[in-house]
């Protein structure tokens, strides 16, 4: 019996998806897949492996960083900046675009990742991730940072890692959102997860409670009235999930549907938002469209923001689609001063005890 009977590796996927013109970028995502295995690897053995505890030095945000954060960024360097097929690459924990050897034909492509989201819950071992998105270059010699600024909608591919119980590489090239699983006997992904689709309608939603008291109204509102339940204005009762990682956040949701939210709140009055649009945002909102859904700052689509800076911070909310519309119309509505009602203080919360200003 043949080894990949009724079976579709990744490497097979990528031939029979990827037109004449896009085999340099099936290639660029075989080196990427490369690179989520040793990742893989080095966290599955845990303190086993060196990646535990913290690194020696901060990150370009200032931000503490893990040992296995360090490592998850050079592997992903290793694997994919040798061959000759990106002309640039941008790491989430390099302040600067890496450069690529000037003795290599440059690509016609750009890398950007996120090598390891969620490295805060490493020392507890709940699911971490990768996040990457490929945008074309077409420009001569060493891309400047200014090609990295393309809006989402230019991505020709995007992806997560997820690693957890299993390893999984989730991806799409703009033909729909297709779910790959580490076989790790053989060391090849295996398609188990095609054609993933979010519903339009969920009854779940996941957002960090404890920042509410930072949330603009519009959010307040929504989640008030998914917190009211059946005996609420929408009549039916919501479950709250919040993995505080967010690619398992987004798997989840491609898998079973919902909404989440890390909303533009007043915690921090100089961040526009919490995600970097090039590396986290854009990639997300491309996988999540593909699959169905949609992807917004609340009040327009991620993937048509022109980006500013390498470095540009966005609220992000996806997932099922008419739940995304309703959140935009609440921003709207109170933009223009037409949710009175829900300003007033017969709507606000009840409580025993009254604070006096």
């Amino acid at each position: 019996m043949r080894l990949y009977s009724g079976r579709t590796t990744l490497s097979k996927f990528l031939i029979e998806h990827c037109h004449t013109e896009q085999r340099e970028l099936a290639a660029l995502l075989i080196d990427v897949a490369a690179a989520v295995k040793a990742i893989s690897s080095v966290a599955g053995k845990g303190k086993l492996g060196g990646g535990y505890g913290v690194a020696s030095a901060l990150n370009v945000q200032g931000e503490e960083q893990h040992a296995l954060d360090v490592l998850a960024n050079e592997l992903f360097i290793d694997h994919c900046e040798w061959s000759g097929l990106v002309a640039g690459i941008l790491s989430e924990r390099n302040e600067e675009p890496i450069p690529i050897n000037s003795e290599l034909r440059p690509g016609s492509h750009l890398l950007v990742f996120d090598p390891l989201d969620g490295s805060s819950n490493i020392e507890v071992n709940v699911s971490v991730g990768t996040i990457f998105s490929v945008l074309r270059y077409e420009g001569g010699g060493t891309p400047a940072a200014a090609n990295y600024l393309q809006p989402g909608s230019r991505q020709v591919a995007a992806g997560y890692a997820l690693y957890g119980p299993c390893t999984l590489l989730v991806l799409t090239i703009g033909k729909g959102t297709h779910g790959f699983t580490l076989d790790r006997e053989i060391g090849n992904f295996i398609l188990t997860h095609p054609n993933l689709t979010i519903e339009p309608e969920t009854c779940e939603f996941a957002i960090n409670i404890s920042n509410e008291r930072f949330w603009d109204p519009p959010i307040k509102r929504y989640v008030s009235e998914c917190k009211e339940g059946a005996t609420g204005i929408r009549a039916r009762d919501f479950n709250m999930r919040w993995i505080a990682s967010m690619v398992a956040d987004v798997h989840r949701i491609l898998t079973r549907g919902g909404v989440y939210m890390y909303p533009h709140d007043t915690k921090d009055p100089h961040r526009a938002g919490r995600w970097r649009l090039l590396s986290e945002a854009n990639p997300v909102a491309f996988l999540v469209e593909q699959a169905g859904g949609a992807a917004s700052t609340g009040q327009g689509r991620i993937m048509v923001i022109q980006p500013e800076s390498l470095d540009q911070r966005v609220p992000l909310i996806f997932g099922s689609r008419h739940e995304i519309q309703r959140i935009e119309r609440y921003h709207a509505e109170f933009a223009a001063g037409t949710d009175k009602p829900y300003r007033s203080p017969l709507f606000a919360e009840r409580s025993l005890f009254r604070v006096e200003a």
